[in-house]
């Protein structure tokens, strides 16, 4: 088993995905060892920090890679199983910034309203107690709530030369802003150029469905991934496999859109695994499937369909793809013990 590990330094950041060299190149069945910078590049570390003030848009959301994958070739699928998700610091930042998020003005919801006011918001991480604690900013409330990592952004290089900010999500990937995308998880990604050029950035804490104010508990994470490649096989929309549940990703605007999307997609990769025609397929999904929000602050916005496993008759999506990857994930994790 390939290990390789990689911490960038400041200037090796990215901030799109595509239009980058690739930082290393590595063959499939790879475990990344890999720190991740946080949204705001580090720069927001006490309340007198305001985004607007210390970042200069547009080099916010940096991305750790992109990682070449040896083999890869357009219309395979990446596959990215990710081990473990840990925050690297005791303390994580959340904000709002002016003319961002679900519930204010911003350039393409114009109004004449003033925009919210700029705040920042520090939270304890607790490691060991598995805790991430809210302070109110104007009262003495405190809460404290599970800690529950994730990445907010995962990609490759889109298609036709392409160079998208890793603000926005798309079908490569990028920003979606899922909660879904945590440790033991194993995300599918369609190759569009030759290496894939897989990056990943945007740790959460914790974020809420919705992501409601643009901004999550954004934080320094310490992850481990595996990567793995699928020959030969397409992956129009992100897609994502848990223990529990298959998922589509859908991301446009306007919202409905981004629903339809990941519904659609859904639809028609239960179908092809399952031996459903596409008129049962629609209907199954229709009767069993789970819509969380995953964001609606971004360029575009993301919708998840996900279906539990134990509705479905045999599959054995991506030729089992994820138990795969999942054993080497608990081999690797056992030889560091």
């Amino acid at each position: 088993m390939d290990v390789v590990s990689y911490r960038p330094e400041p200037h090796e950041l990215a901030w799109t995905f595509g239009g980058v060299p690739a930082v290393r190149t590595v063959p499939p069945g790879t475990v990344l060892e890999l720190w991740t910078e946080d949204a705001f590049a580090g720069k927001v570390r006490s309340s007198d920090d305001l985004v607007s003030e210390v970042i200069e848009f547009p080099f916010v959301n940096p991305l750790t890679g992109p990682f070449y994958v040896e083999g890869a070739e357009v219309g395979d699928t990446l596959a990215v199983h990710f081990v473990s998700i840990e925050p690297s610091r005791d303390w994580a930042a959340s904000s709002t910034i002016p003319l961002f998020g679900a519930l204010t003005s911003t350039h393409v919801t114009a109004t004449l309203q003033d925009p919210l006011p700029e705040l920042v918001w520090m939270y304890d991480v607790d490691r060991v107690g598995r805790t991430v604690t809210f302070r109110a900013g104007e009262s003495t409330d405190e809460i404290s709530m599970p800690l529950d990592p994730m990445h907010g952004t995962v990609g490759v290089a889109p298609a036709n030369l392409e160079a998208r900010s890793s603000l926005v999500p798309d079908a490569h990937g990028g920003n979606m802003d899922t909660p879904e995308m945590r440790a033991g998880v194993t995300c599918f990604l369609n190759v569009n150029v030759e290496g894939a050029l897989f990056g990943l950035g945007d740790g959460h804490c914790r974020q809420g469905e919705g992501e409601t104010c643009g901004v999550a508990v954004e934080a320094a994470m310490d992850t481990t991934l595996i990567l793995d490649l699928i020959k030969g096989t397409p992956t129009p929309w992100p897609r994502l496999e848990s223990d529990d549940y298959l998922m589509s990703a859908g991301s446009a605007r306007p919202l409905e859109d981004a629903f339809r999307i990941a519904q659609h997609d859904l639809v028609t990769w239960i179908g092809a695994e399952c031996g459903l025609s596409p008129m049962d397929a629609y209907q199954l999904v229709t009767q069993a499937t789970e819509s969380p929000i995953a964001n609606v602050c971004d360029p575009n916005y993301t919708v998840v369909a996900k279906i539990r496993k134990r509705y479905l008759p045999q599959h054995d999506a991506y030729a089992g793809a994820h138990a795969r990857l999942r054993e080497m994930a608990a081999a690797y994790q056992a030889a560091r013990l």
